[in-house]
């Protein structure tokens, strides 16, 4: 049945080395050939098994069709038919095998839950769910047929449903250590942790050398912020199967939670090496050489994220601002535009575009793009303010007043706000108006004050101006 992931199956029948299968499947055939298959059926059955454990099954079909030749009426012919089609994705011509298998032999639980397994390939939900019923009516304690409604609700997602079958396994067979494992996903997407790091140690009680039981083993170890357990787990998973990307993933990403920075690019160099189209781990490895400040490193690894990806918004945005940070604008404004022209809902690169439009003196440009992302975000203080002191400078008073009002909106209690107002009020001669936010912004930051006699010296010791704040 298809109802459990591979990671479990018995290797007992598994070719390492395809020749070997190879004269192994020959050796079947020139017995046929040579004494006919009544003399050779228990060799023909094995090899029908060997070629479905090693995804043979183009000669599956073939073994097993002479069988049915010979044996039209062999419900467990019809039954391996079934496993083939299953196997191999002819979800609808197994589920017509197992039919087949039932006419000859009603009630065969296996033949009803490998059956229930390729309804659910189809799509068909409930004609899976009400096939392994049937096994329950006549055989109530069927822990496979229990484990396969407890994976159907797991698969999609009803997970206190599926905890509920699959517990009841346990239950009846407490060494049934696939459902452990399945157990534990249920538990963490519950949000279970101390239960779901349970049920893996159990499952790796059975399956010590299972490199996916430690893997999950350590995410949950990381949502329950024990970073460095989580790590050993990792490396435990590793020590199994070292060519294994995700476990190099996850535990660059607890080292670098941790810090250590240097360990965990080793460990996503890793990851990338085993799979070369990870875009993550690239950007990974960019970002911490970014963090490090290898500004050359992060480029060439946001390169190799985007050479994987070329519709990799975060990429492009990221790249930009290390081009930015090299003084390489060009590049840098080049890289804004692209993140923006894969992503014109986010904020984050119109404000980047903004803050480099800027710097480079392209004023009128800064401010399109800082309205661009208020359009987006429209209670982002820092864009606003940024937006009030790019209209300050162009002489657009009036917009101006405006942001800063804006910005006293979002943060009544911001002293540059007031002090921006205060300024242009000056500038537009309402001398009362400026004095109210010089009064607000010296109440809210002191410093204020410093500032504003550093600016206008002039004002500062008019008397009139003491007078308006009151301090004659």
């Amino acid at each position: 049945m298809s109802f459990f992931e591979s990671d479990f199956d018995n290797n007992e029948y598994l070719f390492e080395n395809s020749k070997d299968l190879d004269e192994e499947i020959n050796k079947v055939k020139e017995t046929i050939a040579a004494s006919g298959i009544y003399d050779c059926t228990e060799a023909v059955e094995e090899i029908v098994h060997v070629c479905l454990e090693n995804e043979r099954y183009q000669d599956g079909f073939y073994f097993i069709n002479l069988l049915l030749e010979t044996f039209p009426y062999n419900s467990e012919y019809w039954l391996r038919k079934g496993s083939l089609n299953n196997a191999s994705g002819n979800f609808k011509e197994a589920v017509e095998c197992f039919n087949k298998a039932l006419s000859l032999n009603p009630g065969d639980s296996e033949a009803l839950i490998d059956k229930a397994s390729a309804e659910e390939s189809q799509g068909l939900i409930d004609e899976a769910r009400n096939t392994l019923e049937t096994v329950l009516v006549t055989e109530p304690s069927n822990e496979e047929a229990i484990f396969g409604l407890g994976m159907l609700y797991q698969h999609h997602e009803d997970f206190k449903q599926a905890l509920y079958y699959l517990e009841k396994v346990v239950e009846l067979d407490p060494e049934f250590s696939e459902a452990y494992y399945e157990l534990g996903y249920c538990y963490e997407n519950l949000n279970l942790y101390s239960k779901a790091l349970e049920a893996y140690d159990k499952f790796l009680d059975f399956e010590p050398y299972n490199p996916s039981g430690w893997y999950n083993r350590g995410i949950v170890l990381v949502k329950m912020n024990k970073l460095e357990k989580a790590i050993e787990s990792y490396d435990f998973a590793l020590a199994i199967n070292e060519d294994f990307p995700s476990a190099w993933f996850n535990k660059g990403n607890a080292l670098a939670d941790l810090g250590r920075l240097e360990s965990a690019i080793e460990c996503f160099k890793h990851s990338l090496e085993l799979d070369k189209y990870d875009e993550a781990s690239a950007y990974n490895i960019a970002n911490i050489y970014e963090e490090l400040g290898d500004l050359p490193n992060a480029i060439k690894y946001y390169s190799e994220a985007i050479k994987i990806d070329d519709q990799y918004y975060e990429a492009y945005l990221a790249r930009g601002f290390c081009y930015d940070s090299a003084g390489k604008f060009h590049f840098a404004l080049k890289d804004f535009n692209k993140a923006i022209s894969l992503s014109q809902d986010n904020a984050e690169a119109w404000y980047a575009k903004a803050d480099l439009e800027y710097s480079l003196g392209q004023l009128q440009d800064a401010v399109s793009s800082y309205k661009a992302a208020l359009k987006i975000e429209p209670d982002n203080f820092e864009v606003w303010f940024n937006l009030a002191e790019t209209l300050l400078e162009l002489g657009n008073w009036l917009e101006a007043m405006n942001a800063y009002g804006e910005c006293i909106r979002i943060n009544p209690n911001d002293a540059s706000s007031y002090y921006g107002k205060a300024k242009i009020n000056f500038i537009l001669s309402r001398t009362q108006e400026a004095v109210d936010c010089l009064k607000t912004a010296f109440t809210i930051d002191p410093s204020i004050r410093t500032e504003f006699a550093k600016e206008y010296p002039e004002i500062k010791s008019s008397k009139l101006f003491k007078k308006l704040l009151g301090e004659l």
